[in-house]
């Protein structure tokens, strides 16, 4: 009775993990029948007819970083009296003297840059954007995160789509990567960021699906942001948010991949890890804020609505990654008789990788190379298996919360150090969980060796490494740092 509960168990969780693996297989689809179609390029107005942008960027203590973003934004290809530099500076270190001299340093070239530092920042990122927002004297907004690097003609090759379609609210660009070479953490970090804006954003916006705002390198109508709720900092997401409720409220958001722009990726484990903490709950607390929006709309189609939640819901696979871990031991001891439907199911579950295949190959002529990524991102998103977790149940049970930034340090391809900087992570609870869970599947592990159970090592193995990379990557530059 136990043996057959256990494989049942088992299925219910492939059967769930199948659910989002046919998500991933319809935009595949969905990228194959759309990635020809053309997109034209509406023609850049006269000189007198560009409108006044503002540029914002919101930063909180980048003193690595902070220069280079701000000389990149200057140098875009506007005219200086139509362009506002907006910087929303939070930063309680000396990031707000290097923004100070940096500013003055602009104003005196005759730039318009208007600083705002807030001495109490309440609402973390969204704060900052919505009181920059209500004082901005732009009819399009732009966003750069601290560690964008945006080239001159940005505003050249965005700005014309949005004049052309008044009822065009947002339009992404993609992203790509100042040091994706780095290290193998963060060519596993570009691999699955390609197969999201090569793949996934493609297949979404040209379906009619709805789309997501990434939170930078984007062009944001100021009226659609007024018009959808403004900024709101209930949700870790706001551009999730903020990007749905636009799109609820009628609005229309475009992609355009051919619109690059560089940004530096997360050398540390802890990191990326704490990042996707921050994106999992947020992810959550959009879920439950717009799921009965979305099932309520009128003017959504029934697919669109189903897909748009799977979409907000996709870190749900992570609990089911962790089921499956906790999983192993059991079935290692009752040798469970899996029902037939599991090994169609299992089949079905190892879809997602062809994604991140696409997205190579999609984008890079030495697309074999790169793919040799994936088995640290397979055990990357293993690892994180049990933090995600734990911000999902947050997020499900609390609003707002706090925003934890992803540390930057002006690294570009190989070069660049994060050791012996000012901004590090410590270990964190979450790593305790991790270390007992590597402990738990190593216990599977030997046991499914001494029954001869050799179909439960490839996941037992991943799991190892998956808890291994956590916790040993975490105590090791966690070391480094110091030392």
């Amino acid at each position: 009775m136990i043996a057959e509960v256990i494989g049942w168990l088992y299925t219910a969780v492939l059967a769930a993990l199948a659910v989002y693996a046919l998500h991933i297989m319809i935009l595949i689809g969905l990228y194959f029948r759309h990635r020809h179609d053309p997109q034209p390029t509406p023609p850049t107005p006269a000189e007198a007819q560009l409108p006044v942008v503002t540029v914002q960027v919101p930063l909180r203590n980048e003193r690595y970083v902070a220069g280079r973003v701000l000389q990149a934004v200057a140098a875009l290809d506007w005219p200086r009296d139509r362009l506002e530099l907006q910087i929303l500076d939070d930063s309680d270190d000396e990031t707000a003297l290097i923004v100070e001299a940096e500013c003055a340093r602009l104003r005196e070239q005759g730039y318009q840059v208007t600083l705002l530092h807030r001495t109490h920042p309440t609402g973390h990122k969204a704060g900052a954007l919505a009181a920059g927002t209500q004082q901005a004297q732009g009819e399009f907004i732009v966003l750069f995160d601290a560690d964008f690097c945006p080239e001159p003609d940005f505003l050249r090759r965005t700005l014309p789509h949005l004049l052309a379609d008044p009822q065009l609210g947002m339009v992404q660009t993609r992203w790509s990567h100042l040091n994706a070479e780095y290290s193998p953490i963060t060519r596993a970090q570009a691999l699955a960021l390609d197969a999201h804006f090569a793949i996934e954003h493609i297949a979404r916006n040209r379906s009619g699906l709805l789309m997501n705002f990434n939170g930078t390198a984007g062009v944001w109508r100021k009226s659609a942001i007024e018009d959808a709720g403004g900024w709101q900092c209930d949700t870790l997401t706001e551009d999730l948010d903020l990007s749905y409720r636009a799109q609820l409220r009628g609005w229309r958001v475009g992609y355009l991949p051919d619109v690059t722009v560089a940004a530096e990726l997360p050398p540390l484990v802890a990191a990326f890890k704490q990042q996707q903490y921050r994106w999992a709950k947020g992810a959550a607390q959009c879920l439950r804020k717009l799921a009965g929006p979305i099932v309520r709309s009128k003017q959504l189609r029934p697919a669109q609505k189903v897909m748009a939640l799977l979409h907000l819901s996709g870190y749900f696979t992570q609990p089911l990654f962790l089921a499956l871990m906790v999983l192993l031991l059991p079935m290692a001891f009752y040798r469970p008789a899996l029902p037939s439907l599991s090994g169609v199911l299992g089949a079905i579950s190892t879809v997602p990788p062809l994604l991140y295949l696409l997205g190579q190959l999609a984008l890079y002529r030495d697309w074999p190379r790169r793919i040799l990524a994936y088995p640290v991102l397979m055990v990357l998103g293993m690892g994180i298996a049990w933090s995600n977790t734990l911000a999902l149940i947050d997020g499900l049970t609390h609003w707002g919360g706090t925003f934890h930034r992803t540390p930057k340090f002006h690294l570009q391809a190989r070069e660049g150090h994060w050791q012996h900087t000012s901004y590090r992570i410590k270990p964190d609870r979450t790593m305790f969980g991790e270390a007992l869970l590597g402990l738990y599947t190593l216990t599977a592990t030997w046991q499914a060796v001494r029954g001869g159970q050799g179909e439960l090592l490839p996941l037992a193995l991943v799991a190892i490494s998956g808890e291994a990379l956590m916790v040993g990557s975490t105590l090791l530059q966690a070391h480094a740092a110091v030392n």
